[in-house]
């Protein structure tokens, strides 16, 4: 292989091998603890650690818990990850058309939630979901509505913590979608117009199909992230009230760092990475050519 074929490899070696140490890597070990019945004690001494097979997976097929929370990480999948491609859809939209100093306000107004940590997120929503002197129920007060349990309703805690969520991961997508926009060629657009077409005609069939890959890739990355849902209700409700709102993550949280079994949450761990793969395979697999014109 002549030298100048080697280039390629090397520039991307360093990221191959973060990838590997840190992605790959930690992988293999879980699958391998999983086989054990790893706990706090193994940490102390290896020869408390003992290999039991597939006994794990077992155990998490007839884990109610494990049933409930794969069952509340499939609710917030199928509310958070439509509303947010199609709300960063739309505000990027909206954003595209507006020029000005306040329009550039406004794109960076809409990227904080994104930069700014959980924790203090999660503060202010708490203070804004708060049953006695929170804003909502201020707001609501002053049309006669009665206090809302927004964390403590079993049903209504579910969809509160989703909210937020939401409005946090809108941020990014905004801008990606910002992006591709910019690649869409303005010759396309003043086409449709001298042709008469409305702008909502435009947007349509024009605009939208453009940003097809855009579209793809922000589906299957917030697909990703909200398979492994954790952050909104670990800070705001820690999977409560009555483990509405425990997600598979906090599971496997709770399981390996809470109840120090570490062999049983590695086990549910390979689970919920298998879930993922498949689920992202068939949106690889399901993904249709770019449009062209």
């Amino acid at each position: 292989m002549k030298r100048s074929a080697m280039v390629p490899y090397l520039l991307v070696s360093p990221a191959m091998l973060l990838l590997v140490v840190f992605g790959v890597f930690p992988i293999l070990v879980a699958a391998l603890v999983s086989l054990t019945d790893m706990n706090i004690s193994g940490l102390a001494n290896w020869a408390n650690v003992k290999f039991i097979g597939v006994d794990n997976y077992g155990k998490l097929l007839g884990d109610p818990d494990f049933g409930k929370a794969l069952f509340n990480t499939g609710v917030f999948v199928l509310v958070g990850v439509p509303s947010v491609v199609i709300l960063s859809l739309i505000v990027a939209l909206l954003l595209h058309r507006s020029e000005g100093r306040f329009a550039r306000a406004l794109r960076s107004f809409y990227f904080v939630p994104a930069i700014t940590g959980i924790v203090a997120i999660s503060l202010v929503w708490g203070y804004l979901y708060n049953t006695q002197f929170g804003l909502f129920n201020w707001l609501l007060s002053l049309i006669g509505v009665e206090q809302v349990q927004w964390l403590s309703d079993p049903v209504l805690a579910k969809f509160s913590v989703a909210l937020v969520a939401i409005w946090r991961g809108t941020g990014l997508n905004i801008i990606i979608f910002l992006a591709a926009l910019q690649g869409v060629p303005r010759e396309y657009i003043e086409a449709a117009e001298l042709d008469g077409a409305s702008e909502w005609r435009t947007t349509r069939s024009i605009t939208i199909p453009l940003l097809g890959f855009a579209i793809f890739f922000v589906t299957v990355t917030t697909m990703i992230a909200w398979l492994q849902f954790f952050d909104e209700p670990f800070v705001l409700t820690d999977g409560g009230p009555l483990g509405t709102t425990t997600s598979a993550s906090i599971f496997l949280y709770k399981e390996g760092f809470r109840l120090n079994q570490f062999g049983y949450a590695s086990a549910g761990s390979v689970v919920l990475f298998a879930i993922i793969a498949v689920v992202t395979l068939i949106q690889l697999r399901g993904r249709r050519a770019d449009v062209e014109y």
